[in-house]
């Protein structure tokens, strides 16, 4: 849990403070253009609270895994402050869900064969290099881990009830 939350907790401190070296003209244009769409969206996750609380552990860990590999090769194409402090973070908590995985039962029937979940091409859409790019990564980064904050947290809870969670 700690290692997504500094994640999300990175993401939000690295959009801020790059929406602070813009200008308020270039900040308004950036969230005008603001694509609706990121690169982690094909992946399949629940809609809202109610949903993810009727998804099984196994499927909310394999999702978090899925969110948390799709930025593996974006997540280079980040300034290079930036990627120095998200990729190490990524590749440990990547580790960690995949340690989850392993421990829980059902996960070593269904990933039997051991082959990696498939993850859709990349494409240009990470390769340019302007401002407003970069924005619109940070904003996915952010929209992501938040998503994986939310799901290992409902994990945490299902796995470990003396934590005491309330819906």
């Amino acid at each position: 849990m700690l290692r997504v939350q500094n994640l999300h907790l990175l993401s939000h401190e690295l959009l801020s403070e790059f929406e602070r070296s813009q200008t308020e003209e270039q900040r308004q244009v950036n969230k005008m253009f603001l694509q609706d769409f990121c690169n982690s969206d094909y992946i399949i996750s629940p809609i809202d609270k109610h949903e993810t609380q009727l998804i099984s552990v196994l499927n909310l860990l394999s999702i978090s895994l899925r969110l948390v590999e799709s930025w593996e090769f974006p997540s280079r194409s980040l300034p290079v402050g930036s990627r120095n402090l998200i990729s190490p973070k990524l590749t440990e908590l990547k580790t960690g869900i995949q340690l989850l995985m392993k421990a829980n039962q059902d996960a070593a029937e269904m990933f039997a064969d051991g082959s990696p979940l498939p993850l859709a091409p990349t494409g240009n859409y990470y390769q340019s290099s302007s401002m407003r790019r970069t924005y619109e990564l940070l904003s996915c980064f952010k929209k992501d881990m938040h998503k994986v904050e939310t799901y290992l947290s409902v994990v945490k809870c299902r796995l470990f009830p003396e934590t005491n969670c309330t819906s």
